[in-house]
């Protein structure tokens, strides 16, 4: 394991190398626009990302809400959070939560 560069993430050490692999996951919540879900997209368009998963869908009482779910891999942490203050900046998004998923560690 090279100790270069290694970033900690809880109870393990991940290398630069693995840490370029993290999924990160985008949990959007927004008013049922119809032009949510493209604005929404755009911020992910202008930047040159493929979302590797998307899902949208109606919720709240009477589908007032959008819930937005997006994946994208390879993004370095501090990219996801300058994406997720750029999407919080759209104005029918509600909420904008993240999360990032490592790569399973095989022993």
């Amino acid at each position: 394991m090279s100790t270069d560069s290694v970033r900690l993430d809880a109870d393990r050490v991940v290398t630069t190398e693995q840490a370029q692999t993290v999924t990160a996951c985008f949990a959007i919540r927004a008013a049922a626009d119809p032009g949510s879900l493209p604005r929404i997209l755009e911020i992910f368009a202008k930047r040159g990302l493929v979302p590797s998963s998307v899902q949208a869908r109606l919720t709240g009482v009477g589908e007032s809400a959008l819930s937005v779910d997006l994946q994208v891999a390879g993004l370095e942490p501090a990219l996801v959070e300058v994406v997720a203050e750029t999407l919080r900046q759209i104005w029918v998004v509600e909420r904008v939560l993240t999360a990032e998923v490592l790569p399973a560690h095989v022993a």
